[in-house]
């Protein structure tokens, strides 16, 4: 009890004072996923073909995003374990069969994004020299794809140093991505009363039918590249190395005895690191936020005006270059390329999460990125055109959203999983309003695609 005690004064007051930064990380992680190359194909169609007007998408998309993230992060703070751990051991075995598939489907789609988004980059630095010395477009896309592999896999060995090295990169890459859009948004000189018209007033376009449903399918895209599923199983996993470290200064399970002075002083520790997961959400999903806004607006800026949306990556890179010279196009590919190797990176941590969390079984990190890398490399050797399949993976990835969110709500719901750490009867609301939100949209979409439109 003595020992409890002694670490309770030492984590207590060290970190309320000065130790707030090494709470940062697990967040920034899981918003890499937010501004993944899915956000590039989803923001820069809407942009171009609806202006400012689905501003108002990445705004709700976001908030719903802090509420699943933090709801994720104190399923893990608070059990220990991650949120597949948390289903295998609370579901019965058929329904966590069918977790575990649409949680593949989901970690399968977004992997196929990011890492088509990462060659795409790459290629569009280097293509241009391959090109002119003979390479084909697709050998060129081919030799980006097996590089950007490489990058992945010397990305994912930062975390052999420890889990902060792994969390100092991919902030690295964010910090970059912001920086790009940044400089980007510099140069287009935006309308900044319609922007925020448009962000705060939700509308579609209804100047067409066809406007009307093209709006719903990107904005339902739009949410399934801001609100992402694989993200939700990982948030719950990232802060499991600080859980573990506090675990060794004092922390006991949280289904100890209640009345007990350990007990008390776990929940004291659990709080402390809930309040500072809650900070670090805040900044880094407003920090997502802003990048993508910042991706619609100049999309909306450069690319309106050209009579026709713009529906592919590359031609997005050759118009930004004679519309706002040569460094906007630069920065644009490094933005997609930084944004590419990084989410690349998490999406492989999740499907490492999901497999052996619903499973329970151990399988490499490495070989899972080995095998993720084939149905992109075949969508590259057929030709497919990669800005429909990002924006068809952000689709899947809305339709996925719920085999996630649900059990994530139930789980935090129930007394017997959480204890005095239950969601309070607003938080439950406000969930279960994002799940109603999400299932209605894709219904909508469903019979858009049914009718053919």
């Amino acid at each position: 009890m003595a020992n409890i005690q002694i670490s309770e004064q030492k984590i207590l007051p060290r970190t309320r004072k000065q130790q707030l930064w090494s709470f940062f990380g697990p967040a920034f992680v899981a918003s890499v996923a937010y501004i993944d190359p899915g956000n590039f194909a989803t923001n820069i169609a809407g942009g171009s073909q609806f202006g400012y007007r689905l501003l108002w998408v990445l705004l709700w998309s976001n908030a719903m995003a802090i509420l699943i993230q933090y709801l994720s992060a104190k399923l893990g703070i608070v059990t220990g374990l991650t949120l597949p751990q948390n289903c295998r051991k609370h579901f019965a075995r058929p329904i966590t069969i069918l977790l575990w598939v649409c949680a593949e489907i989901a970690a399968i789609a977004t992997d196929l994004a990011e890492f088509l988004g990462a060659a795409l980059g790459l290629y569009l630095l280097c293509g241009p020299a391959l090109l002119a010395h003979g390479w084909t477009r697709t050998g060129t896309l081919l030799a980006s794809a097996l590089i950007s592999a490489v990058a992945v896999f010397l990305i994912l060995a930062l975390d052999l140093k420890g889990y902060r090295w792994l969390e100092g990169g991919i902030m690295a890459f964010v910090g970059v991505i912001g920086l790009c859009y940044g400089f980007e948004v510099l140069l287009v000189h935006p309308d900044w009363r319609l922007a925020a018209f448009h962000t705060l007033m939700p509308t579609l376009d209804t100047s067409s039918q066809n406007s009307f449903y093209g709006s719903i399918y990107l904005a339902v895209g739009m949410l399934g590249a801001t609100v992402m599923p694989h993200v939700i199983y990982l948030h719950s996993a990232l802060v499991q190395p600080r859980l573990r470290k506090m675990a060794s200064e004092g922390l006991t399970p949280v289904d100890a005895p209640a009345n007990s002075k350990a007990q008390s002083t776990s929940n004291g520790l659990r709080r402390l690191y809930l309040r500072f997961e809650l900070i670090d959400i805040i900044f880094a999903m407003n920090g997502a936020w802003l990048i993508n806004s910042a991706m619609i607006v100049m999309a909306a800026v450069a690319f309106i005006h050209l009579g026709a949306p713009v529906t592919d990556v590359e031609q997005a890179y050759k118009t930004l270059g004679p519309l706002l010279g040569p460094a906007a196009a630069t920065v644009f590919a490094v933005a997609l390329l930084c944004s590419g190797l990084s989410s690349s990176t998490v999406g492989v941590m999740a499907g490492q999460v999901i497999i052996e969390g619903f499973l329970n079984i151990k399988f490499s990190i490495f070989l899972r990125r080995l095998i993720t890398i084939v149905p992109a490399i075949l969508v590259i050797a057929i030709g497919l055109d990669p800005l429909r399949i990002l924006i068809l993976s952000q689709v899947v990835l809305s339709f996925t959203l719920p085999f996630a969110l649900i059990p994530l709500l139930i789980l935090t719901n129930r007394q017997s999983v959480m204890r005095s750490f239950t969601s309070p009867r607003l938080t439950r609301a406000a969930g279960w309003t994002s799940v109603t939100i999400i299932v209605t949209l894709n219904v909508v979409l469903l019979g858009q695609l049914a009718l053919g439109h």
